[in-house]
């Protein structure tokens, strides 16, 4: 039923898709829904991100607690982990379109409920991946830094990515970032943006800053 509610959400988005075009996909009667999902097809949609956010809360596992992830260096995982991602968004980027716009809605809805359960959910991803980074941070492998501000920063840049690769792909903007179009340079871009930042390394042969106006004040 899940199945059949995906592929209806991508192809009609939430709002036109219905409960009798998802019925017939899945080859089950109307009523044979509502015995599953009372709340009908908000319902279904929220049974689909829930199934979605498990996704997510397991690559995160996967890339940093897994057994293989214990035998390399958390730069290594961080990288597998933003190229899954990519791979995971890639697979299902028709509907992942819906459920941000689904989200987005829900999340600033007057519906109290709605709210907290995206709040609960993001909570959870964060909280997954605080604990890898701070063990990474106790090896001395990252810089001590607030773990949990750490763990937003990566989630919401993987999806500021995510989300502007689908937006072009939407509009059929021919994207000149091709970093967006090939998951393994984008795993590199923000691996190398984490790890090593904006700052040039220095050496013995670079030389010296230039000098700030505010440095002769």
């Amino acid at each position: 039923m899940l199945r059949a509610a995906q592929s209806v959400f991508a192809e009609k988005g939430f709002a036109r898709a219905t409960l009798d075009e998802i019925a017939d996909r899945a080859e089950f009667g109307k009523g044979t829904l509502y015995n599953y999902f009372e709340g009908g097809k908000e319902g279904i949609l929220f049974a689909v991100f829930d199934e979605i956010y498990d996704d997510i809360y397991e690559l995160i596992q996967d890339a940093f607690t897994g057994e293989a992830a214990q035998a390399r260096p958390m730069r290594e995982n961080f990288r597998a982990f933003v190229l899954e991602s990519f791979s995971f968004f890639l697979e299902r980027e028709d509907l992942f379109m819906v459920l941000i716009k689904e989200s987005n809605r829900l999340c600033f809805s007057e519906n109290a409920e709605h709210a907290a359960y995206f709040q609960q959910q993001q909570e959870r991803m964060v909280n997954a991946l605080t604990a890898p980074l701070e063990a990474a941070m106790e090896r001395g492998e990252i810089q001590s830094l607030p773990p949990s501000a750490v763990a937003h920063m990566i989630l919401e840049n993987i999806n500021g990515m995510l989300v502007h690769r689908a937006m072009t792909d939407r509009h059929n903007q021919a994207c000149s970032d091709t970093i967006l179009q090939n998951p393994d340079r984008a795993a590199d871009f923000l691996t190398t943006m984490l790890f090593d930042g904006l700052t040039r390394p220095t050496s013995d042969a670079d030389p010296a800053p230039l000098a700030s106006p505010h440095d002769a004040q």
